[in-house]
């Protein structure tokens, strides 16, 4: 380990609480796109598929992941698609053209296989549907065959399809990144806040239980951010509960240092899209509080030639897209990314990591063949496993480091978790230096009697190491030997480009 030369402090009290560790921060994504769906998690042919075409290793791997929900059909996908080409007999649904990936979908998976599926993987389903070829009857259509039991055209469609019980599904999208101007059916904040409105009024009559997630931007890098809340916020508050956030941009480009800081930019964005729902809150004289969404985030190198779709009269079926292979410093940038959601459990109320296969996912497989762990499947699973009770406001006295983009920031960056029922606390920590280990040294005179369970670290010399289906396994969280505890304090020294768990427990 490389010699430390800074030491961080951190201070826990259990009084000092943001909100509970939501399940639902760690949501992820299933969209058509590339071959998230097809070979991702459906490949009749493969040696572990079930009678529905889904891949048995894809099932274990998402529920050792730890996902809670899964967002459904997209993403860019959802903005032209029709939810009936996806129901009732396969071999009867048309081939459609998917403008927003220049692929073709054979309908193959639908509605229900999607609900199957999430049964099986036992994760929440969260379904968004297309406010942008289509509108409030079509979403309406969608809700009914999924939602009401019978004694209507649509549930009895869906009851005709084989399945008598309604899913009853919560949580919706009211469309999908609606500010972009690659987004089909794109439109101005005004109007896609009178549509937004209109729906969410219309499914609540439906469905008064529902909740609800009107689109926010689909960058802080748009032109509209803020704007573009304020005024949908203003159209929708009474009809909604959750405005999404999406982030992708956080990529290293040369610029390692800026790159390890992505969550300073995570942090920002969250508190601005709150405090802009605040404002709107203040001036609308609501009680009620709109919280986030933040169904779409991760790394992504967009300027690769996987992400690139086909052009011209190529419109293949699961193309390779959005493929990205991951490295241990982009593993580490997730840990962090997921810090910071921990740390806004009070207004993030619900997260998805974007995509679950294949497409820039924690979880890679080979048609027909192997599936594999990528570096960012890691952080993921360790902290949806073991994140647990309440999310504590923790005091970080921390040596800064320069950065290009983010100015100063602190060199550890961390969140922790008590868990009141069994006294567990656990630390989650980055180490954001490129060149320095950090001591970390904690407090915990305010949890007396801990002890140290386990400290495992991700870290590598190369931070450049990437899995693959050949070696998926050199580089994984490895335990700390350097973690102690003693004197009501927990020390350990993290590597450079480092992300950490340390689990305490009561004696």
């Amino acid at each position: 380990m490389t010699a430390t030369s800074h030491t961080a402090s951190l201070t826990l009290d259990p009084a000092f609480v943001v909100g509970p560790v939501r399940a639902r921060t760690f949501g992820s994504f299933v969209e058509h796109l590339g071959r998230c769906v097809y070979t991702g998690i459906h490949d009749p042919g493969h040696a572990t598929a079930d009678a529905d075409g889904f891949r048995g290793d894809v099932l274990e791997l998402t529920k050792e992941l730890g996902v809670s929900t899964v967002r459904y059909p997209g993403g860019n996908f959802v903005s032209g698609y029709r939810w009936e080409d996806g129901v009732g007999p396969v071999e009867q649904r048309p081939t459609r053209l998917d403008l927003a990936w220049h692929s073709s979908d054979p309908n193959t998976v639908g509605v229900d296989e999607f609900m199957r599926w999430a049964a099986k993987a036992e994760v929440e389903p969260m379904m968004a549907v297309n406010l942008g070829t289509r509108g409030v009857q079509e979403a309406l259509d969608l809700l009914e065959y999924c939602n009401v039991p019978s004694g209507s055209y649509f549930s009895d469609l869906r009851r005709a399809n084989g399945v008598e019980e309604p899913y009853r599904i919560k949580m919706w999208c009211l469309g999908n990144e609606m500010d972009g101007p690659w987004q089909i059916g794109h439109k101005t904040a005004e109007e896609y806040a009178r549509l937004a409105a209109e729906t969410a009024r219309a499914m609540r009559m439906m469905d008064p239980n529902l909740e609800l997630v009107v689109c926010g931007s689909s960058s802080s890098d748009m032109p509209t951010f803020g704007e573009w809340e304020r005024v949908v916020l203003t159209e929708a508050y009474e009809f909604v509960d959750h405005v999404s956030a999406h982030a992708y941009y956080w990529e290293e480009n040369g610029d390692l240092a800026s790159f390890l800081a992505s969550a300073v930019d995570m942090d920002h964005f969250v508190e601005s899209v709150a405090a802009t729902a605040d404002a709107v809150r203040a001036a609308g004289k609501h009680t009620k509080r709109i919280n986030i969404s933040f169904d779409e985030w991760n790394v992504w190198y967009q300027k690769r030639a996987e992400s690139r779709p086909p052009t011209g009269d190529d419109w293949p079926v699961a193309p390779v897209l959005l493929e990205d292979r991951y490295n241990v410093a982009d593993a580490v940038v997730v840990g962090s990314l997921l810090i910071s959601l921990l740390r806004h459990t009070d207004r993030v109320h619900a997260a998805s990591l974007a995509q679950l296969v294949n497409v820039i996912a924690p979880i890679m497989t080979e048609p027909g063949g192997r599936s594999w762990r990528q570096t960012i499947f890691h952080p993921f699973a360790l902290t949806s496993r073991f994140a647990a009770g309440e999310v504590l406001r923790i005091a970080i006295d921390s040596p800064r480091e320069d950065t290009a983009r983010f100015g100063e920031v602190p060199v550890l960056d961390a969140v922790a978790t008590h868990d009141a029922e069994t006294g567990d606390v656990t630390i989650f920590a980055v180490n954001r230096s490129v060149t320095s280990s950090v001591r970390l040294d904690a407090d915990l005179r305010g949890f007396p009697g801990l002890r140290l369970v386990e400290a495992q670290t991700l870290s590598n010399p190369d931070h450049t190491w990437a899995a693959t289906a050949d070696d998926a396994d050199s580089v994984v969280p490895v335990a700390n030997d350097s973690a102690a505890v003693a004197d009501g304090r927990v020390s350990a020294e993290l590597p450079p480009v480092s992300w950490s768990v340390l689990r305490l427990a009561r004696a």
